[in-house]
């Protein structure tokens, strides 16, 4: 694999006295993936919750040399999969200069490139193309036609007195295009009859044909797809010769573990303020929740989408809350969470007998992670100084209209402040405001204090 630019070949030439093998596309990927498996690298950076199912699968199929199609419901990574396939690709590669196709210096296929190497011989032009240009991908939709997946005669090189039979006048297609790369269909079942037709012979005997004439084109390209499981077992929206093609299906699934969910949320939101891992928490447990509720179309799924904007949304009411009160760094506290119920709603298909309880639904599920986050976090702490303190002294007032030094001035100085404190890793005066809130929240939720809105729409717990 070369990787100096100072020391690539500029000929075929001087390729082939520097002693460089051609390989396929699936063997560089194979070879490639077995050299990161020896060495302990990781080949799927970024790929949260499929170590133990998904990546061992990928894997063998990628060994084998299989085109390899993703199964999954919306939101369970299977693009951010596929797009980490370049990765096992050597970082440069030799091309013809100029080529249409991208060839290989050594193995030209198009009339053109076979033309030049005949008269250039050891003088032929060689360039170098990244692993990044060597991924191409296409969603699947009802008005993709032959011509964008395929190619199609160009009336313009017609017009320049070539004629219909010449090669020359084809202008080619994604799949061709991405000869000696990868190629990836998202949501393959949309593609219209005709046109996963027109793969069949890319995927087996790798030519193409354009209207009506066919092109011995030895592409040599990994063809990859993702699917909605339901659409691709219904035998109207794939055709069974296809599916026969590919080597491998694969399901994916959701994070079956809840460190997966929050990692997951940590890597992909862009935060504009602190959020306190247990609201994540709970975000992630309120996720996995929907999944598990009657209430919710499962075959529609809940995406980790769903769960990231979540996070998204708390952060920025908290910012929304700094800008409007001058807290200089806002935190976000349980309060916040109140926004999400209302903001992402439209995220979550529900059963058709569900109409009119959306938000019912959404609140209830969102109180029970936040009171299996509690239990989880604040296990075995005393809260009973905190009961009374609210008890006995005026209600504690909470909102957005609250800053964080507020919300504590409304708290006696009490020990067990600084024990959620230290449990929750709560340092700034807006950590500690989050930490106090939170607790008070498992109170309520265990039917130890009140909680009540007040006139001013702000959150009273008494």
């Amino acid at each position: 694999m070369v990787t100096s630019s100072e020391h690539r070949p500029s000929t075929v030439g001087e390729l082939r006295e520097s002693g460089h093998v051609q390989r396929t596309v699936k063997e560089e990927i194979r070879e490639n993936l077995l050299a990161a498996l020896r060495d302990g690298r990781d080949p799927w950076p970024g790929i949260v919750g499929f170590e133990e199912t998904v990546e061992p699968q990928l894997e063998r199929a990628l060994i084998a040399g299989h085109d390899v199609v993703l199964l999954g419901e919306r939101g369970q990574g299977k693009t951010r999969l596929l797009r980490t396939l370049n990765l096992l690709l050597d970082e440069w590669t030799p091309v013809i200069a100029g080529s249409e196709l991208g060839e290989h210096p050594y193995e030209p296929i198009t009339p053109a490139s076979i033309r030049r190497a005949q008269e250039l011989g050891d003088s032929l032009p060689v360039a170098w193309r990244h692993r990044s240009e060597r991924y191409s991908e296409k969603l699947a939709t009802p008005d993709t036609s032959v011509a964008d997946l395929v190619g199609d005669v160009d009336p313009v090189k017609v017009a320049e007195g070539r004629s219909l039979g010449d090669p020359e006048t084809i202008h080619f297609g994604l799949v061709p295009r991405a000869h000696r790369g990868i190629v990836a269909i998202n949501e393959l079942p949309d593609l219209a009859e005709r046109i996963q037709v027109s793969l069949l012979n890319v995927m087996e005997e790798r030519d193409i044909q354009v209207r009506g004439y066919t092109l011995r084109l030895p592409l040599d390209v990994l063809m990859v797809a993702s699917a909605n499981p339901e659409d691709y077992t219904n035998r109207g929206r794939i055709i069974t010769p296809l599916k026969d093609r590919f080597g491998a299906e694969i399901r994916t699934h959701y994070p079956t573990r809840l460190d997966d969910e929050v990692a997951v949320i940590l890597q992909e939101a862009h935060l504009t303020a602190e959020v306190p891992e247990y609201l994540l928490e709970i975000l992630a447990r309120f996720t996995r929740l929907l999944r598990e509720s009657t209430s919710v179309d499962q075959r529609s799924g809940v995406s980790a989408r769903f769960a990231v904007a979540g996070a998204e949304t708390v952060s920025a009411a908290a910012v929304h809350r700094g800008a409007v009160l001058g807290e200089a760094d806002p935190v976000a506290r349980p309060v916040d969470l109140e926004t999400v119920v209302d903001v992402l709603r439209g995220k979550v298909e529900f059963e058709s007998g569900e109409e009119g309880r959306e938000i019912e639904v959404l609140e209830h599920l969102l109180r029970r992670a936040t009171a299996d986050t509690v239990r989880t976090r604040l296990g075995g702490i005393d809260l009973a100084e905190l009961v009374d303190a609210v008890e006995q002294g005026d209600p504690v007032v909470t909102g957005e209209r609250i800053t964080a030094k507020a919300l504590l001035n409304e708290l006696p100085e009490l020990e067990v402040l600084d024990v959620l404190a230290e449990r929750l890793g709560a340092e700034s005066d807006g950590e500690r405001a989050a930490a106090a809130e939170f607790a008070l929240e498992g109170l309520y939720l265990a039917r130890r204090i009140s909680k009540n809105p007040d006139i001013n729409g702000q959150t009273v717990y008494s």
